[in-house]
């Protein structure tokens, strides 16, 4: 399994329906709306890189009123 954090930019007055896109999508454990550079943080878990990827790219991106995103693959120390 693989998880990592996915932060999420977004356009003004598109949070609520972003949101709603973003709880149903693959792979998304938990979202959290934050405050400064980002708006949201997506705990992401995933069978493996590849699907992690997808998600991100074919399913979170395509959300109209997603600007962008920077994915974090969490790792143990």
């Amino acid at each position: 399994m693989v998880t990592g954090l996915v932060l999420v930019r977004l356009s003004a007055g598109k949070e609520k329906t972003v949101l709603q896109r973003l709880k149903q999508a693959p792979g998304v454990a938990h979202v959290s709306a934050v405050f400064g550079r980002w708006d949201l943080v997506l705990d992401m878990e995933t069978e493996d890189l590849p699907s992690l990827s997808n998600t991100v790219v074919s399913d979170i991106r395509s959300i109209p009123g997603v600007l962008s995103t920077e994915t974090l693959v969490t790792t143990v120390l």
